[in-house]
């Protein structure tokens, strides 16, 4: 009896030694569940007002949209700006020259012809391609299919949202495109979402993320409260990663 007794004792002393010395990572996989994803990449995505963001990397830094800049990103000068298209909350000319530098590449769909020979800028149609140092960016199709925005955004203007690929990681910024037949060509291609929120159907939004089946998803063309409460009223039937970013607010992947 007393050889048993000690025996477990043994096993029961073995047990406790492992439990204490097991890895966070250990535990975690015992239990099934999985640890979140730790910044590999180290780009750096700030959300800007309104639609616009700025994505840094190696060095590199692309504005999109930028609107209502402080003055302060004087100091954070742009190797690109992308512009979607026209409207004021996403062109202003502004925020774009305080971000110039020598060599600053601007970005427009071709069918601003004026702004792109204001700025000595580049026109791009849907499907055209722009290498900015190590980084590509892919125009890809913007327009509206439904009132109001059919008649703001036409499809035959050929507007622009834009794929930035950073060595394989791509960020799809959809400039005030609705649900469009076109999102089926990005399915299972794009790690980052960014889609119109605030004045837009909420419907149009969950089908455009069930057919691009993104990684992650942020709410832009919005405000922090509203892409908070966007959230987290559809988070159920979002099935990739939700950030509902603050202005200004910054996140590394």
């Amino acid at each position: 009896m007393a050889k048993t007794s000690r025996t477990k004792l043994i096993l029961v002393g073995a047990l406790i030694a492992t439990v204490v010395i097991v890895t966070p990572l250990a535990v975690l996989t015992l239990l099934n569940i999985q640890p979140p994803p730790q910044p590999t990449l180290n780009i750096r995505f700030t959300l800007l007002e309104n639609a616009g963001v700025m994505i840094e990397h190696e060095g590199v830094r692309i504005y999109i949209d930028p609107y209502e800049l402080p003055q302060s990103y004087d100091q954070l000068p742009a190797d690109a700006v992308l512009i979607t298209h026209a409207h004021f909350d996403h062109y202003q000319p502004e925020s774009l020259n305080l971000v110039q530098q020598t060599g600053t590449v601007n970005v427009f769909p071709e069918n601003m012809s004026a702004e792109i020979i204001a700025h000595g800028g580049v026109g791009v149609n849907p499907g055209d391609e722009v290498t900015i140092e190590h980084i590509t960016v892919r125009a890809f199709y913007q327009y509206g299919t439904e009132a109001p925005l059919d008649t703001g955004h036409p499809r035959e203007s050929n507007l622009t949202s834009y794929i930035v690929d950073i060595g394989g990681f791509t960020i799809f910024h959809a400039g005030d495109s609705n649900d469009i037949e076109e999102y089926a060509q990005l399915t299972g291609t794009i790690n980052v979402a960014l889609l119109p929120t605030l004045i837009f159907n909420s419907q149009d939004v969950l089908d455009s993320l069930d057919t691009i089946q993104p990684d992650y998803f942020i709410p832009i063309h919005t405000t922090g409260s509203y892409a908070e409460t966007f959230v987290t009223t559809y988070e159920s039937q979002i099935t990739c990663e939700c950030l509902a970013l603050d202005n200004f607010e910054m996140h590394i992947f």
